[in-house]
């Protein structure tokens, strides 16, 4: 699967300190490089969408969020390698399709598609390996049948529709060095089974071993894609099992950032962890970062209630993606926020006085505007308190006679994708 095409992201003359980033798992901020390697190569993964509806504000909030972990890595001079997956079959695309009368993979090819122009025109840097889970469902069985011969995979009695063959993965027995239940979310059991059933587990289900356990592999049903799993039998990959593997099979181990919603923290990125330990010992990555949750004029957001603001439509409607970007970098991006007509209308406003202040702009005032905007970005990420330097260089008025106004575009451009 291809991704988008990447923006050119211009180079700039500088150093960049060395970007300290909030880890879940810890709860603190942590370099996300020694200062003893502070150019050493980096490695992400983010995990993508699951393709049965348009690129929404939580969507673009994520990808913009983790697009400005990579620039500032880019502006420290690190290589980056980045991963994301398409969670190109499962439950919700299924039912979305056959809702609509559609083929699943028709869905899916044609949701995948309109995401990548979102992405494009919200100008994200595209990864360098953009997977889905039905071309990589090869790379996963082994893993599958590994588990199950070192009894770590477990196949639980036919459920209500008397189908057999679903394989589970032992969440206790798997505990090791690397991993141990809780070490990702730090979630009392309460919250975790509260979380499984709201997320996709199935905490009720008879014959696990352990409520928490999650699917590994899902044996075939009548109307369901399914693939050959070898000695596994007929079915498809569990949700979690797909992006630990899509992540072994292309970053180190471990890799430097793992990323997502924060919805995602439990089950999803505990039990891919897990998966990850379990098979070489190793954590699936040095850190945890996490962007918040994005609702609507006070509610939440979310495909159920219908209340998307769908970054496709604010373009068709005329808006600027740059417009669309600031309101996304004036949240801080841990944080729970809602989108209103209001942001995006101060937004605009914000990016047509930078526009009029650019002219005339000297060269030391915007080599100082870009060294702010810097230490900004190495404290966690923080873009609202760029952007509010950026404010107030826009406030003041012009200390040369332009030498600088093409060092401002280009700088705002490389650390914050915003081209003006």
């Amino acid at each position: 699967m291809h991704a988008w095409n990447s923006p050119e992201v211009p180079h700039l003359v500088g150093s960049a300190p060395i970007l300290e980033l909030f880890d879940t798992a810890t709860g603190r901020k942590r370099p996300t490089a020694p200062a003893e390697t502070a150019n050493a190569p980096a490695s992400m993964y983010v995990c993508g969408i699951t393709p049965y509806d348009a690129t929404h504000m939580g969507h673009a909030a994520t990808y913009v969020a983790f697009d400005l972990l990579h620039r500032t890595w880019l502006d420290s001079g690190r290589t980056v390698t980045y991963t994301q997956n398409v969670t190109d079959v499962d439950d919700p695309l299924l039912e979305r399709a056959r809702d609509r009368g559609l083929d699943w993979r028709e869905l899916a090819r044609e949701q995948t598609e309109l995401f990548r122009s979102d992405m494009e025109a919200l100008n994200v840097i595209a990864p360098h390996h953009y997977l889905g889970a039905v071309e990589t469902v090869d790379l996963l069985v082994p893993y599958i049948e590994k588990f199950v011969d070192s009894g770590i995979g477990y196949t639980v009695p036919a459920g209500d529709d008397g189908v057999e063959g679903d394989i589970y993965f032992d969440s206790i027995a798997a505990q090791n060095g690397a991993w141990q239940l809780g070490t990702v979310s730090g979630y009392d059991r309460q919250l975790m089974e509260q979380f499984s059933a709201e997320r996709g587990g199935d905490p009720q289900r008879a014959g696990k071993r352990d409520p928490l356990d999650p699917l590994l592999w899902r044996a075939a049903r009548e109307g369901e894609p399914s693939w050959d799993g070898g000695r596994l039998g007929p079915g498809r990959p569990g949700w979690h099992i797909e992006c630990s593997i899509i992540a072994r099979s292309t970053l180190p181990a471990p890799f430097t950032v793992q990323g997502g919603g924060s919805d995602l923290i439990f089950p999803h990125h505990e039990f891919s962890a897990a998966h990850a330990s379990a098979a070489d010992g190793k954590p699936l990555a040095e850190l945890f970062a996490h962007t918040g949750m994005v609702g609507l004029d006070g509610e939440k957001m979310s495909k159920s209630l219908g209340n998307l603001v769908l970054v496709s439509k604010l373009r068709e409607a005329g808006v600027e993606p740059v417009a669309i970007r600031t309101v996304l970098l004036g949240q801080h991006y841990r944080t729970d926020w809602f989108w209103t007509d209001q942001l995006l209308e101060a937004a605009q406003e914000r990016v047509a006085r930078w526009r009029e202040r650019i002219e005339g702009t000297g060269l030391a005032e915007a080599t100082a505007l870009l060294t702010r905007i810097r230490a900004r970005m190495a404290d966690d990420l923080n873009s609202p308190a760029a952007l509010q330097a950026i404010d107030q260089w826009a406030a003041g008025n012009p200390e040369g006679s332009g030498e600088g106004e093409e060092v401002i575009r280009r700088g705002l451009d490389s650390l914050l994708g915003l081209k003006i």
